[in-house]
């Protein structure tokens, strides 16, 4: 019997340590979760890597304040504007993963940058955790007022008889305003010209000022030029029309087969934020999105709400990622 009760005697502290090792594993799990409950202790920061009265900025500016009632905590947008959102995003990404500061993005600087930038600081999938896709946001074709064509098929006619004449501005070389365009040229057999601008609004007054004859840009904006009578809206680039340019075909309809280029707006937070935190925004984001009120005022500004989760948000963008890498190394256009 000794022999047993010695083995006892050795087996006793590693039992021991065992109990110890999961109480504290229960206690550190029930500090996280105790934590994350907690979200968020301070005001919640969202950084746009954009100027100030864009449309990524008029989009936040919709529903933050929603966000911040929701969740307890004041919703601050903080602009870091430079190098096609690419700033912005980099801070995001090395901030802490606790979900107090977030990036509010879009499609050139989540899919497009990647591909576009020889040196970029982040890594799209690898450095951020998606909280949620908030809206497809199409482009609308618009042209001077003064250019002959009325419609894209006579664009399209013009440009055949008429090689690399129709110039078209964009907010820069490899943005989504210069993609659209060179996808456009690949579906219709046709060449264009591309005069790149630092920012949409000076493309927007030569645009008007007849110094190009076509761009490609988002519908809020294109919207509002072609209300004031300032531009002549063609076509969209969505699938279906757009309510906020409810008269205007879409380029499937206007004969360009299977033509669908839209862009998107979504928010991220940096890579290791807790999972219950990320879905604590994301919830917060989907009940505030999917109001009436909240849907109807995000249509009227030309971005269709189109709400994703964390991990459809995920799969979303890494679908995005090797269609808009072809479309940037087809155009050839590349950014040090």
């Amino acid at each position: 019997m000794q022999p047993q009760s010695k083995s006892l005697a050795r087996l006793t502290p590693l039992w021991k340590l065992a109990t110890f090792a999961g109480a504290a594993a229960i206690t550190l799990a029930s500090s996280s979760v105790s934590a994350q409950a907690a979200f968020p202790t301070k005001p919640i920061k969202i950084i746009i890597g954009f100027p100030a009265g864009g449309p990524l900025d008029q989009h936040g500016r919709l529903w933050a304040d929603k966000l911040g009632t929701a969740l307890g905590q004041p919703v601050v947008i903080d602009y870091k504007p430079g190098a096609g959102g690419t700033i912005g995003a980099s801070e995001v990404a090395k901030s802490a993963p606790d979900g107090h500061t977030l990036l509010l993005a879009n499609t050139g600087t989540m899919v497009i940058n990647p591909s576009l930038y020889k040196k970029i600081s982040y890594d799209t999938i690898k450095d951020f955790v998606p909280v949620a896709r908030t809206a497809m946001q199409p482009l609308a074709i618009v042209v001077n007022t003064a250019f002959a064509p009325k419609t894209i098929a006579e664009l399209i006619d013009y440009a055949k008889k008429n090689p690399s004449k129709v110039n078209y501005g964009s907010a820069g070389a490899g943005g989504i305003s210069h993609l659209v365009p060179e996808m456009f040229e690949k579906a219709t057999g046709i060449e264009l010209t591309h005069v790149p601008y630092k920012g949409s609004a000076p493309a927007f007054n030569d645009l008007i000022g007849g110094q190009v004859q076509m761009m490609a840009e988002s519908v809020p904006q294109a919207a509002t030029y072609a209300k004031s009578g300032k531009l002549r809206a063609l076509a969209v680039t969505s699938r279906t029309r757009n309510p906020a340019l409810p008269d205007t075909p879409t380029l499937i309809e206007s004969g360009v087969k299977d033509f669908e280029v839209v862009g998107f707006y979504g928010l991220l937070a940096p890579a290791n934020t807790p999972a219950a935190i990320v879905d604590k925004i994301s919830s917060a984001l989907k009940t505030i999105i999917e109001e009436p009120a909240m849907s109807k005022r995000m249509i009227d500004s030309g971005a269709d709400p189109a709400f994703l989760g964390r991990e459809p948000f995920g799969a979303f963008l890494k679908t995005e990622m090797p269609k808009w890498a072809k479309a940037v190394k087809d155009s050839g256009a590349s950014v040090d």
